[in-house]
């Protein structure tokens, strides 16, 4: 789902509609889960593990994809983070759930910026290499995980305001 929105910002066909063997895994995976449901939710910890190798290579062929059509690295940083995160807010949306994205329990968006930031980053450095992206990946990959594992959290936006009776207060 990140890479149909990545492709249609950068004005090209998406390739997951171009080769239909693209669609095979989420059609599969939807099967999966459709049919499955009471195993899938057992398997939590193993599907936050998958989601996690995702998010790490997603940010980075992302970032790579926008790249090599000259976008520049800042605006090819947040499409790398839009292909990595796209996919899982779409399938969170349509299965009607909250989508991760918008929990302030979970770490998600900011691994795959901070990947997709260092690509960009190294780019335009003329650092990049496949071996620089493989440790990129594992950077992110690491950071998901041990974020799900120790419960980091996202923390509040500096105001403390909060409603109290019809009235606005700042806790001290």
């Amino acid at each position: 789902g990140g890479g149909v929105i990545r492709d249609l910002v950068l004005g090209r066909f998406p390739n997951s509609f171009a080769e239909p063997v693209y669609l095979a895994p989420p059609v599969l995976a939807a099967a999966v889960v459709y049919f499955l449901m009471p195993a899938v939710q057992k398997a939590r910890r193993t599907l936050l593990t998958f989601d996690a190798a995702g998010l790490a290579l997603f940010c980075i062929t992302g970032t790579v994809t926008a790249l090599s059509y000259r976008v520049n690295p800042v605006s090819a940083a947040l499409l790398g983070t839009v292909t990595a995160i796209g996919g899982g807010l779409m399938r969170d949306t349509v299965a009607n759930v909250r989508p991760g994205l918008f929990d302030r329990h979970d770490l998600y968006a900011i691994p795959a910026m901070v990947g997709a930031g260092a690509v960009a980053a190294l780019w335009a450095l003329g650092l990049y290499s496949t071996a620089a992206g493989v440790i990129v990946a594992v950077v992110v990959f690491a950071f998901r995980i041990l974020a799900l594992r120790l419960r980091w959290r996202v923390p509040l936006a500096a105001s403390s305001r909060h409603r109290s009776g019809g009235e606005a207060s700042v806790r001290e």
